[in-house]
């Protein structure tokens, strides 16, 4: 194993990417050559010999070793890291987050955006379907809320669905919100959340461990995930299929010895199947966010209170939203509170909701989001 607390020398991140960039490699030989050499540049110019003493290291992987590196793909991610706003984070740096070390197979870098934590102890994985019901959106944005006004931040993988609703609802509530991209942190994906993308930047952090440049091919997503539930102290699966990337997350969760929890749902609704199944396999039902709290009591980290911020509304806006809860006001309750006209309310209304702040139900009541 590699002395993880070794500070890198400047030239150290270049000669890793160039080894990132040869066909056939991949983290896993880089890090038993890691084991041996101690720096990246020492690798592919080693002895023949000393190589096939290597566990897992054959004449094959040798005659890999010996290729040309992509140098312009190396060049391109040196000049994206030189212009500031993307940050490389090697395994062997003191500022690597400490739990993904602990786990078998650890990116050997991070490539980030946005404010890059000190600590990491203090997270907790929501994740599911990219085709919620009602019941899932409902149940994710109270439990976010709970664990956001616990101090905990969430995790995710900023895919459609679950994933976007627990990052938006971080941003709206004033929480911190982490997002594991199956791309380059410089990619966008799905298109939709180029929004949800910018805010995080702002509020929180944007992960891959993929170089810069890289699309969202379908193989990355599955990988990407063990990075998702290695973050974390544990994994919380909304509503998903029972074969879905989210059982995936929780199934990289219970190799990690991280705390696999699920919110039990309706037996005819696809969409529980796979926390149902969770829960029958010994993982903890959650119906309240005390549930996802009392797990996390008996690990490693205090868990902070964090404080609420109020959404960025013009002052009548906002003098909605206070009077608005989770449970459903109608409208001409908010006249008679206000002292406002039906039109004006209606029109504040729709405003918000077209940011996601409210919600209208049926017979004109409206809720927080």
């Amino acid at each position: 194993m590699a002395d993880f607390s070794t500070p890198p020398d400047p030239a150290f991140l270049t000669e890793l990417l160039r080894l990132l960039t040869l066909p056939g490699i991949g983290p896993g030989r880089i890090r038993s050559l890691m084991g041996v050499f101690r720096h990246p540049a020492l690798i592919r110019d080693a002895p023949t010999r000393q190589l096939l003493r290597i566990p897992g290291i054959d004449r094959k992987t040798i005659l890999l070793l010996r290729q040309q590196p992509d140098e312009e793909a190396v060049r391109y991610q040196l000049r994206r890291l030189s212009e500031g706003d993307v940050r490389c984070i090697s395994l062997w740096d003191e500022t690597y987050p400490a739990p993904l070390k602990d786990i078998a197979d650890p990116p050997l870098v991070l490539f980030c955006r946005g404010a890059f934590p000190e600590h990491w102890q203090n997270c907790v994985a929501v994740v599911g379907t990219r085709n919620p019901t009602g019941y899932g959106r409902s149940v994710t944005l109270e439990l976010v809320r709970g664990l956001i006004r616990a101090g905990v931040a969430v995790v995710s993988g900023m895919a459609r669905g679950i994933d976007s609703i627990a990052h938006e609802c971080c941003i709206r509530e004033g929480g911190i919100t982490h997002a594991v991209l199956g791309c380059g942190v410089d990619r966008v994906y799905p298109a939709e959340n180029r929004p949800l993308y910018r805010s995080i930047v702002q509020r929180g952090t944007l992960l891959s461990e993929f170089l810069l440049g890289t699309g969202p091919d379908a193989p990355n997503f599955p990988r990407r995930n063990r990075i998702i539930s290695g973050l974390c102290r544990a994994v919380l699966v909304v509503e998903a299929g029972r074969k879905s990337g989210a059982l995936i997350t929780a199934d990289y969760a219970l190799d990690q010895n991280r705390e696999v929890l699920a919110v039990p749902g309706n037996i005819t609704v696809p969409q529980s199947e796979g926390p149902n199944y969770l829960i029958s396999q010994g993982a903890r039902m959650v119906c309240r966010v005390e549930d996802i709290l009392e797990e996390l009591q008996g690990l490693a980290g205090p868990v902070a209170p964090a404080l609420p911020v109020l959404p960025d509304l013009p002052a009548q806006e906002l003098e909605i939203w206070e009077n608005l809860s989770r449970t459903p006001m109608h409208v001409d309750q908010l006249v008679l509170a206000l002292d406002r006209s039906p039109a004006v309310i209606l029109a504040a209304l729709l405003r918000m909701e077209l940011r996601g702040l409210v919600r209208q139900l049926s017979g004109k009541r409206f809720v927080r989001v």
